[in-house]
């Protein structure tokens, strides 16, 4: 069974299982970071992966998806 350490919850707001960032130590690299969400479902991924998404994010590729969505 893997540890898992929760590093943050994105919502969490409510009570209905937001989507949560967690190190899994256990695992190997290419597996250590694992996002959860509110259906139950995961995905794994490097950190490297992880860096890349977040610069991803910060350089404004999701803008353009954000702007025509309802808050």
């Amino acid at each position: 069974m893997s540890k898992l350490e929760r590093i943050a919850t994105f919502c969490g707001q409510c009570n209905c299982g937001c989507p949560e960032l967690w190190i899994d130590a256990d695992a190997t690299e290419e597996q250590r970071v694992v996002i959860t969400d509110d259906f139950g479902q995961r995905i794994q991924m490097s950190l490297a992966q992880l860096h890349a998404l977040v610069s991803d994010v910060k350089d404004g590729a999701l803008d353009a998806l954000l702007a025509t969505t309802p808050s």
